[in-house]
């Protein structure tokens, strides 16, 4: 049986995936958060011994030669950057500076109230009064910080390009298993009813022995079973529309489906389409359509309930609402109707109400969607055709 459980089943495994996927970034991300947390504490103990070398160097006694190992401590800092405030001067290292040398004064002193939003200025002792260091991250840091969200942003497209690729190429290869079933399917409908047919002219040439009536409803369904060849021809290829009178196809199907359906279903088709008015559809294919959705809301209400047609137009559109009184839809569902293998039926493929929504949507460049539906009080389904 093929279920709503097959499509429980795919949606599963794509919250599956998506957790590994969370989880996978969760790890990544808090991997890439230590790393920072561990440079700027690496960074800041980098600045704060260049500021104890320089609170050093600038209090030494005069005979002390402490340049060797401030220049050393100096060199190490190739990336941070840093600037020394001094009774109002400035000085920096690892800092472009404008071309403009009456500039500087001004470009450090913003700079170095920008640095004390991600850095509390480190005090030191410049031997007449104090002294400021202000610093920054590096181009490292800053670089390793929007890593994990160019990667992440990365993986998403580069996921999303793999799954158009992926639906692409899943939609191409159902595209030829339902073209090669829908051959197939006439192809071998083919011999049988021709030998029906045959059979309907010889009850024909004997009227005394077989009821004309019978007769007469043997050969509708024979005719029938043509259109459903024909049906399966189409689906195949791209179908011809030619202008037809919808609403007096519809009125003459639904009195076909009257008789082959249970008698308890009332039947209420309320047709304002004006009288010969012509729209383009492919007669057999837009009938499986309808025939689909009738089918489904008489499963629906389990052969008792009301079924009702309505049909207008609108602002250059058709529309036809399909309504029942069955056991209706929830509204997480209303979508996934539409999915192939979908079926809440003991028994069934869960392909009808796909191909309605590609005969509809793929060939008659219209909609077909669920408009409204209560669980316990019904379901309309609406189609909507270019007029």
């Amino acid at each position: 049986m093929l279920s709503g459980d097959l499509y429980q089943q795919k949606n599963q495994v794509k919250i599956g995936i998506l957790l590994i996927l969370m989880a996978f970034s969760g790890a990544w991300f808090y991997y890439t958060n230590t790393l920072i947390v561990r440079l700027e504490s690496h960074e800041e103990e980098e600045v704060r011994l260049y500021a104890e070398s320089l609170e050093y160097a600038l209090t030494s006694p005069v005979e002390t030669d402490v340049n060797f190992f401030f220049d050393k401590v100096v060199k190490i800092n190739t990336e941070i950057p840093v600037i020394y405030e001094y009774q109002g001067q400035y000085q920096s290292i690892n800092l472009k500076l404008p071309e403009n040398t009456q500039e500087i004064p001004a470009f450090l002193k913003q700079k170095s109230q920008e640095f004390q939003t991600t850095h509390p200025p480190i005090e030191i002792d410049g031997g007449f009064g104090k002294g400021y260091i202000y610093f920054s991250h590096s181009f490292l840091f800053t670089q390793l910080q929007y890593y994990p969200v160019i990667m992440l942003l990365g993986l998403l497209v580069f996921g999303y390009l793999a799954y158009l690729a992926f639906s692409a190429s899943r939609r191409s290869e159902q595209n030829r298993v339902w073209v090669g079933l829908a051959k197939e399917t006439a192809h071998q409908l083919g011999t049988p009813l021709s030998g029906l047919k045959g059979w309907v002219e010889y009850f024909k040439t004997d009227p005394d022995r077989y009821e004309t009536e019978f007769v007469l409803e043997v050969e509708k369904d024979v005719e029938r079973l043509e259109t459903i060849t024909a049906r399966f021809s189409n689906i195949g290829s791209v179908p011809t529309l030619h202008p037809e009178p919808l609403a007096q196809h519809v009125e003459q199907f639904v009195d076909y489906l009257k008789r082959r359906v249970s008698s308890k279903i009332k039947w209420n088709v309320n047709n304002e389409i004006p009288a010969g008015k012509m729209i383009p559809v492919n007669r057999n294919l837009f009938e499986w359509v309808v025939e689909n959705l009738c089918k489904n809301a008489v499963d629906a209400m389990e052969g008792v309930g009301e079924l009702r047609i309505h049909l207008w137009e609108k602002a250059g559109q058709t529309y036809i609402d399909i309504s029942d009184t069955g056991k209706g839809i929830p509204k997480s569902q209303w979508k996934q109707v539409f999915n192939p293998g979908f079926s809440t039926k003991k028994r069934g493929w869960g392909l009808g109400l796909t191909l309605a929504k590609r005969i509809i949507e793929n060939y008659h460049r219209g909609r077909l969607y669920v408009k409204a539906s209560e669980p316990g009080k019904g379901t309309t389904f609406r189609i909507s055709l270019p007029s």
